[in-house]
């Protein structure tokens, strides 16, 4: 069993799934849903727009908006859970301002490459 020392200093048992989630899941995160929800809200307003009705149209451009603003929200927040990362990471300082093994994880995830 893993202990959090090992944990910290990245192990080479977790590093494919660290690569897996650095570049596989958190692109699809932070470019692929906010492009898919622009788009399908775009193809609703094209819906509406054909059906020539005034109350689809504006609906359609409510739900539009709603999911644009839902896409910038989704895509700020891988960066938004790295800025908490790193200040909870260095709240394991001692007294000294000395950074423990707390940062290590951070390390290991900025080192790694494809």
């Amino acid at each position: 069993m893993l202990d959090l020392i090992q944990i910290l200093e990245c192990p080479e048992d977790l590093i494919p799934i660290f690569k897996f989630i650095k570049f596989g899941i958190y692109p699809i995160i932070q470019i692929g849903i906010p492009i898919l929800l622009i788009l399908f809200g775009c193809i609703d307003l094209g819906k509406a727009v054909m059906s020539s009705d005034d109350k689809e149209i504006k609906g359609a451009t409510s739900k539009l908006l709603k999911r644009a603003v839902a896409a910038v929200a989704v895509f700020f927040v891988a960066t938004i859970v790295s800025l908490l990362m790193n200040m909870l990471s260095t709240s394991g300082a001692d007294e000294n301002k000395n950074i423990t093994n707390t940062t290590r994880w951070q390390d290991c995830w900025t080192n790694l490459t494809d």
